[in-house]
């Protein structure tokens, strides 16, 4: 039998001793105080920071906002039935950030950016704060570049530019979502990146919003970020803050990215609710005192990035819900005040058939035609002028049964030019075509075609562009400009479409 000699075992001992490591892992741990509605007070956090992660003993995922002397007011990402008072709090150390990257297109996913589709986890390449600082003024550039919709109405007269935040606003139903979905489609194989966030929608509402981007192919190059009417405050308050976070990945890494918000009425009333819980006071219309800094630092988040910064964009269309189209409420002003414009929908105009329903006299852009192409700014300007002349005309002709024939001329174009500018909904039109139809418009092609065929027209004008004046389409493409050779190529589709609409409807009498 071995015995073991007294050295070596002092020698082990002594090597333990070498090789100890002092590792102390400190926690900062609190107490529930009280919980209730989403909410939870807790005691003995002192260490703790603004908008920190916390974890409750039933795995609830929660965020501090209130710092008070006593106590930590702290919303809980979840229902957090399991919590109790007497339950242990952890803090983490972390302010609250979600995983981002291009995995993430394609997916459905919650306020904290968690895969609710069903199709998985998702890999993440990195994490990035829920609330980061907006790009300064050294690091933007002016707002150059269109972002195009698709629709005429809003490419011709209301531009929007990448890197600019264009409000749309209207009573409900009168078609601010079909807006934002309708850019989306058109941003296919344009190399932007598109975030849609639905804040207090029903899920219905939501799945059908995936299954027209899904039909249409769009999915490849969007996101869909969801806080439905049934999950709690918290995750409503967040989810436009998870939207522009994922768009910001793609916008430091040199591209361009369209984020929309449906709607931030919701995200302002869920940011109510958890104020008067965490027992803010209530300030101008019983909103919280700092809701108009709760969409000012979400929407400063979009910009032009310079090219020293990699010459990234973020478009942000925010979208508003006004009761009896009152443009004067609280939230409405916040948000036309934080934007570069508004995009005003009316339920007058969309009662009367009118789609898109875009009031144009109280719709602005402030980027104006710094964001459109050449072509586009060539036709657009003679449009506006004729719509213009024929708003004052239509209105004084309603007091006068005897008009001359110039003025009824110009009544009976502009009747047509506003037929133009209806547009089914999931058919956005490229700028070629745009251009094509605004030039019959104000050229005069359309004057003699009755305003019941105005629509047929338009249709068969698109194929006829497509499938026999390719030449025209690439030219246009490539140059953005309706300089004289575009153009007369442009006249000459125009002038054999035209022949065989005319010998086409003959026929048919």
């Amino acid at each position: 039998m071995a015995t073991i000699q007294p050295d070596e075992i002092s020698n082990i001992i002594r090597k333990k001793i070498r090789n100890y490591n002092k590792r102390f892992k400190i926690e900062t741990i609190g107490t529930v105080l009280k919980v209730g509605d989403g909410i939870a007070r807790i005691y003995g956090l002192d260490k703790i920071m603004a908008g920190e992660l916390i974890n409750f003993a039933d795995g609830t995922i929660g965020i501090a906002l209130n710092l008070e002397p006593r106590n930590i007011g702290a919303v809980m990402m979840g229902q957090g039935t399991n919590v109790k008072e007497g339950s242990i709090v952890r803090a983490t150390g972390r302010i609250a950030q979600i995983p981002v990257g291009s995995a993430f297109l394609g997916r459905i996913v919650d306020a904290l950016a968690r895969p609710i589709d069903g199709q998985g986890e998702i890999q993440s390449e990195k994490n990035r704060l829920l609330e980061s600082a907006a790009p300064g003024i050294i690091a933007r550039k002016s707002v150059f570049e269109s972002l195009e919709t698709g629709l005429i109405a809003i490419d011709s007269m209301i531009p929007i530019g990448r890197g600019q935040r264009e409000l749309i606003i209207g009573d409900r139903q009168t078609g601010k979502t079909a807006i934002a979905v309708d850019t989306i489609l058109n941003q296919k194989e344009k190399s932007v990146y598109c975030v849609y966030v639905a804040v207090g929608q029903k899920a219905s509402s939501v799945a059908q919003v995936f299954s027209t981007l899904k039909k249409n192919d769009a999915m490849d190059y969007t996101i869909i970020v969801a806080a439905t009417a049934d999950a709690p405050a918290t995750l409503q308050y967040l989810a436009p803050y998870t939207g522009a976070t994922l768009s910001e990945y793609f916008m430091y890494k040199g591209q361009h990215t369209l984020v929309i918000y449906d709607d931030l009425s919701k995200q302002a009333q869920a940011y109510r609710e958890m104020s008067l819980l965490l027992r803010r006071p209530p300030g101008r219309e019983a909103f919280p005192g700092d809701v108009f800094y709760l969409h000012s630092r979400l929407l400063e988040r979009a910009a032009k990035l310079n090219d020293q910064m990699g010459g990234g964009s973020m478009t942000a269309l925010p979208i508003v819900e006004t009761q009896e189209g009152d443009v004067s409420a609280y939230i409405p002003t916040n948000v036309i005040s934080i934007t570069d414009g508004q995009i005003f929908l009316s339920a007058d105009i969309f009662n009367s058939g009118i789609r898109p329903a875009i009031n144009i006299g109280i719709s602005v852009s402030r980027v104006g035609s710094a964001a459109q192409s050449k072509a586009m700014k060539k036709v657009a300007g003679q449009l506006k002028l004729e719509l213009a002349q024929f708003a004052e005309l239509e209105a004084f002709s309603q007091f006068s049964s005897d008009l001359d024939q110039t003025t009824q001329n110009q009544l009976a174009r502009g009747k047509r030019l506003r037929e133009l500018l209806k547009q089914p909904q999931a058919s956005p039109l490229s700028l070629p075509e745009q251009v094509a139809i605004i030039y019959a418009g104000t050229n005069g092609y359309i004057d003699d075609i009755s305003l019941e065929k105005i629509h047929s027209y338009i249709v068969g004008l698109k194929q006829f562009l497509t499938n026999t004046k390719i030449e025209y389409v690439k030219t246009l493409e490539k140059t953005k400009n309706l300089d004289e050779i575009t153009t007369n190529l442009l006249k000459q589709c125009l002038d054999d479409y035209s022949k065989q609409f005319a010998e086409k409807n003959f026929t048919e009498v």
